[in-house]
């Protein structure tokens, strides 16, 4: 095969990594698995890492690492992307070692964001350990999680010949929500895997490259505490407790310290490729997932207290 098989790693920049490692660790209950002056790696599985988080001021999404099957598989990915125009640079072995990769080819998707080929992502020397999780994070066969991406303006169907057309993800559903008169939000969501989506494009008013990552838990009780980890720090959330009616996550949303935020939830979908059908829905939100300060306001309202 040919096509991507997982979202393996993503890489951040970021100004502040201690805050990184606090909200990674501490919150999240991730493990360090390694820190420089000018990097953290955050790990979720047995692999040496899924997060890396580099010093920069764009507090945003600087690459998506994805894997293929192995050297013939990379080959031939390099070639069909190389034969429809796009261009691809073999990454060296600096490149590679840094990554943790036996090997890494080097593109770019139509909105421009870095998308890093790999093979052979290692695993750690150590088994995963969390010092706050219950159960582990959901990884495996689904890879690290999903993300959610910003398509500023690029034509739907020119980013689906990239991601579908050449590198073999597969559509899974889509949603159009009228959220106000004239406000629609509209999202694809394509799999490379079982798990529901590994990425999503959106069309809408947001000032990152990525609108969230999700990592999902085992055990349910780990979303809940993660919730009271985050609310007791002062986290900022953007999306209180809910389920999604597509991929049934049921999750919160909290803002990172670089202001995208991570979908932490439980539950997720898992597609069988011979039975699934593709449809619209028109609902982002089966329940739930409400601004905060809607929240906050609607409980003031419910004790007959003002918010402050």
């Amino acid at each position: 095969m040919t096509e991507v098989k997982e979202l393996a790693y993503v890489v951040y920049e970021a100004s502040s990594l201690d805050d990184w490692e606090r909200f990674g660790v501490e919150l999240l209950g991730m493990q360090l698995a390694d820190k420089t002056a000018d990097a953290i790696a955050l790990r979720t599985d047995r692999k040496s890492y899924r997060w890396l988080v580099e010093r920069g001021p764009a507090d945003d999404l600087a690459a998506s690492g994805y894997e293929v099957a192995g050297d013939a598989a990379l080959d031939a990915l390099i070639a069909r992307l190389t034969a429809a125009g796009i261009e691809v640079d073999e990454g060296d072995a600096a490149l590679a070692a840094s990554r943790r990769v036996d090997r890494i080819a080097v593109t770019a998707d139509p909105m421009g964001n870095r998308v890093e080929l790999v093979t052979g992502f290692a695993d750690a020397g150590t088994p995963f350990h969390s010092d706050t999780l219950l159960g582990d994070f959901v990884t495996g066969a689904g890879g690290a999680g999903h993300q959610v991406l910003l398509s500023k303006g690029v034509a739907r169907e020119t980013y689906l010949e990239f991601y579908e057309g050449l590198l073999g993800f597969r559509i899974s559903d889509r949603i159009v929500e009228e959220l106000a008169p004239g406000a629609v939000a509209d999202l694809i969501f394509l799999r490379c895997n079982p798990r529901h989506h590994s990425v999503a494009f959106g069309d809408m008013p947001h000032p990152k490259r990525t609108h969230h990552f999700m990592v999902e838990v085992t055990d349910v009780r780990d979303v809940g505490m993660a919730y009271d980890r985050c609310m007791d720090a002062g986290q900022p959330f953007e999306m209180t407790l809910g389920m999604h009616p597509n991929d049934h996550m049921f999750s919160f949303y909290v803002r990172t310290p670089s202001g995208f935020s991570v979908e932490y939830g439980w539950g997720g979908l898992l597609i069988d490729d011979d039975t699934w059908q593709v449809r619209t829905l028109d609902r982002l939100h089966s329940w739930g997932h409400r601004p905060p300060e809607a929240v906050a306001e609607l409980l003031s309202q419910a004790t007959g207290k003002e918010t402050r």
